[in-house]
């Protein structure tokens, strides 16, 4: 039952900021589906500190990791200006299939809307490790790769990465179903997608102090990349 489960960790909290580990599964904002309503970080984060709460960016429902907050509106305002001006730095684990270049970047434009014309969008990615775990088959071609996205678009990673060739395991939109629910069974990862919101660097909203937010390695990742423990 949804009820019976943990309270968020949380990774960094002031009087102004919040700063969760989201896991998987996980809205930010209120739905209109009612039997959502138990599945939105914003309502449970303000149950368990007992105080409003307000995003300053989102996530995809199937990414975990680090996802921030501001504890008052000023704060709010203060913070999404700062990911609008790019003033965040942002990085993302991902498993992928596939044997991709050490590093590359992906500009692919994305649409965002079919009314609009297509969006600048800029990844760099860079390939941290190789399939590690020999409980796979050897056939499995798994990397690790971290995503460092310039800008923020609708499902950037996650379509940069399919387009390049590399699709996110357990991506059901962009890397197939059959695929996932095969990879899934294979990895023991089951129905997920395997995407991390690594860290956040930013600087303080008030008093311009360097913040580094870090979450810690999702447990999935390690079942697919044990050595992750040692870095």
């Amino acid at each position: 039952m949804i009820s019976e489960t943990p309270p968020f960790r949380i990774l960094y909290q002031d009087e102004n900021l919040i700063a969760i580990d989201k896991p998987a599964g996980f809205l930010v904002h209120p739905v209109n589906s009612p039997e959502e309503q138990k599945w939105i970080v914003m309502k449970r984060l303000r149950d368990q500190i007992g105080q409003r709460v307000f995003p300053s960016h989102r996530l995809d429902r199937p990414t975990s990791g680090v996802l921030l907050f501001a504890l008052d509106s000023k704060t709010a305002s203060l913070t999404q200006q700062a990911f609008a001006r790019r003033e965040v730095q942002k990085t993302y684990l991902s498993v992928i299939e596939g044997n991709p270049p050490d590093r590359w970047t992906c500009e692919q434009p994305i649409v965002e809307n079919e009314d609009r014309a297509p969006l600048e969008a800029i990844t760099f990615f860079k390939l941290l490790l190789h399939r590690q775990n020999p409980e796979f088959p050897e056939t499995l071609k798994l990397s690790l790769v971290e995503a460092r996205p310039e800008t923020g678009r609708f499902h950037q990673i996650r379509r940069h990465l399919a387009s390049d060739g590399f699709p996110i395991v357990g991506d059901y939109r962009y890397a197939g179903i059959e695929r996932s629910d095969e990879l899934g069974k294979i990895l023991g990862t089951g129905t997920r997608m395997l995407l991390q919101s690594r860290t956040l660097q930013l600087r303080h909203p008030h008093t311009g102090e360097p913040l580094q937010i870090e979450a810690p390695i999702d447990p999935d990742f390690l079942r697919c990349f044990p050595d992750l423990l040692d870095q």
